[in-house]
């Protein structure tokens, strides 16, 4: 890390790595990644409520999810098989960007009124193989960049997953305003190949360490080496509770905008469109921080300010459809979720060790994801008891716990081989 009394150079540095080509490599990565959430969440819950689903329905729709949560399940075959093409990361990129793009356009011949089981299966499938891409997305940003490059990388990462949450969000109403719902969902499964022209031409990293070399290292070396951690529990459970807020208001904002009367063009122009400038600035400036001081100190600021925002939800659902109110909501709201994220992504990397990334990562993106399948099954069922009011109320208290164990992370287990405490 760069040394305070040396700001011209770090700032060149950041400058530098930032108009890269390795940052190109993670923007459209992250792309591929974000694509397929929205397409079995909240744009699929936008189209479930327009056709008549109640609540708890829509609620608990969001159990299509499992696969986030599960994925270190797997996560050991993937570093332990190698495809017959494109080496152990790229070819699994390959493989499950392929099966995105076919599965994707697979739910245009669907109608959420008529196929409501069908939409659960293809949705399941979806997930799992959107789950699946984001091991081994995760893994490689991890091993391709060094550690003192994973704040910016996870920045530009989250930046690029954000496009693609633009793309299966406002793209995505927009085409089915004017267009249809099928038509929709076939173009975002054109749109995976990003990721797949991406992943040909990127390379393949190496690590120095040696991956795991049979089935049993693979599935229990990772494990242990976790546990085997001082303070192993607490690190879970801050990964749990940090974004168990924000993921909880997330799920239910599709099913809000429509109740609170704001059309599909409003939603994909000013709560998608127009929060994508503050998201992108909110990831660069994220980078900048993390850079410049370090993990911790900016989970702590990103996380206060995340908190602020969800209670932005609750103002705006007292006010009504106010197109002013509604724009800063959503643009604050798309400023500190990237900011955020971008912590809270590279303080998880910075926790793997690099001979079991794939499965480690999933771990704790799989706790990460907790909050938004299990007490986000809860969301639809909280807002119709609650009202909106009390329901985003609610999930901005949910936020504090997570900031309250922020002051323990200092004490935590020391990194694997290769780190740097400073980087934290």
């Amino acid at each position: 890390m760069n040394t305070p009394n040396q700001p011209a150079h770090w700032l060149e540095n950041f400058l530098t790595l930032l108009l890269g080509p390795k940052m190109l490599v993670m923007l459209l990565t992250g792309f591929s990644s974000g694509l397929p959430l929205l397409l079995t969440g909240s744009t699929l819950k936008f189209w479930m409520r327009e056709e008549g689903l109640d609540l708890t329905t829509i609620g608990f729709f969001g159990l299509v999810g499992l696969p986030y949560t599960l994925k270190f399940l797997w996560a050991p075959f993937m570093d332990r098989i190698v495809p017959p093409f494109g080496g152990r990361r790229r070819g699994w990129m390959l493989v499950t960007q392929l099966v995105l793009m076919v599965s994707i356009a697979s739910l245009a011949l669907t109608k959420p009124s008529i196929h409501l089981s069908t939409i659960v299966f293809l949705s399941l499938f979806v997930a799992f193989f959107s789950a699946s891409q984001d091991i081994v997305l995760d893994a490689y940003r991890r091993e391709y960049l060094p550690d003192e490059e994973l704040g910016i990388g996870s920045s530009i990462f989250v930046n690029g997953y954000r496009l693609g949450n633009l793309v299966s969000g406002a793209l995505a109403l927009i085409l089915a305003d004017y267009l249809s719902w099928s038509s929709a969902y076939v173009v975002m499964g054109l749109f995976m190949l990003i990721g797949i022209v991406t992943t040909w031409y990127a390379p393949e990293p190496t690590i120095e360490a040696s991956p795991p070399t049979s089935f049993q290292e693979a599935f229990t070396s990772p494990f242990l080496e976790f546990i085997r951690r001082p303070e192993w529990i607490s690190i879970l459970l801050f990964i749990l509770l940090y974004k168990i807020g924000d993921s909880m208001a997330s799920e239910m904002l599709a099913p809000f905008w429509v109740d609170l009367d704001v059309s599909k063009s409003t939603v994909a122009g000013i709560v998608k469109t127009f929060g994508l400038t503050a998201s992108i600035g909110g990831g660069v400036l994220a980078g900048l921080v993390v850079y410049r001081w370090g993990i911790v100190p900016s989970l702590l600021i990103f996380g206060f300010l995340q908190m602020i925002s969800t209670a932005g939800f609750a103002l705006l659902a007292i006010v009504g459809n106010h197109l002013i109110l509604l724009t800063v909501v959503i643009a604050f709201e798309n400023l500190t979720g990237g900011m955020g994220t971008t912590a809270f992504v590279a303080f998880m990397a910075s926790l793997t060790d690099k001979r079991f990334t794939a499965t480690q990562y999933a771990l704790l993106t799989s706790f990460m994801g907790i909050p938004r399948v299990f007490a986000g099954a809860t969301t639809g069922f909280l807002a119709s008891w609650l009202g909106w009011e009390g329901f985003f109320l609610l999930c901005t208290i949910l936020a504090v716990p997570g900031l309250l164990l922020i002051a323990k992370l200092r004490r935590l287990t020391p990194l694997p081989t290769g780190h740097k405490t400073s980087d934290l």
